[in-house]
């Protein structure tokens, strides 16, 4: 049975067969071979996002270190230099028993669940509310002074989408909002592997707004049981 796994997996068989091949040959990995056409008329406006090739991620999180140390440099106001905390970071790799690595961060739902969601507007005329799109890289950014902590947006990620939005424990306001690093994605340029592509958002995608247990429950079949 397929099921979330927090601590590291028992099989790594798959995870070192996929190491081994990235690091000596160029070979294009048959374990699912994951079909990626990203452009279509379809296309929300030109929004780039975050997609993995799952067939080849294995689960180093080199991303959640990358992301942290460009998004979150501060800790209660203090400088970190260069010492992170994963569990800060925006994009999450969750790994699961059978042997799978899914990362996750934000899908760049065209249709905005999370805003939707949001009960508190700013500006009623420009649509501005505590969430909102970002000018420039098109990410969902956040309002602090305005949002009260209902924790609605995380509620509508979770139900409508990928779920990445998570609460603050303290503030109950929403974390895990992906900033694409003004539009040079750190988890992108340094995976080892090159798992993580940033591209123009296709809804046509299979794996769009899918949960990570949902894309599991798909790989476990395809990579496991062929």
């Amino acid at each position: 049975m397929m099921k979330e796994n927090d601590s590291n997996p028992t099989n790594k068989s798959r995870r070192k067969f996929i190491k081994n091949v990235a690091i000596g040959s160029s070979v294009t990995l048959a374990l699912g071979n994951l079909s990626f056409t990203f452009l279509d008329n379809n296309s929300a406006l030109g929004k780039k996002v975050i997609i993995c090739d799952y067939s080849i991620c294995t689960g180093c999180r080199t991303c959640e270190a990358s992301c942290v140390a460009y998004n979150h440099q501060t800790v209660n106001g203090t400088n970190t230099f260069g010492i992170v905390n994963p569990k800060n970071t925006n994009i999450k790799v969750h790994k699961f028993n059978p042997d799978l690595d899914i990362p996750a961060n934000c899908a760049g739902c065209p249709d905005t669940p999370c805003i939707n969601a949001c009960p508190i507007t700013i500006d009623s005329n420009k649509g501005i509310k505590a969430l909102y799109i970002k000018e420039g890289t098109n990410a969902i950014a956040l309002h602090e002074e305005q949002c009260i902590g209902c924790g609605i947006c995380a509620k509508a990620c979770e139900t409508e989408s990928v779920g990445v939005i998570r609460r603050n424990k303290e503030s109950g306001k929403p974390e895990g909002l992906c900033t694409y690093c003004d539009g040079d994605p750190s988890c992108v340029k340094n995976c080892p592997y090159g798992a993580l592509s940033y591209v123009t958002v296709d809804t046509k995608y299979e794996f769009f707004g899918k949960s990570p247990t949902q894309i599991a429950k798909v790989l476990t079949e395809r990579f496991y049981n062929p």
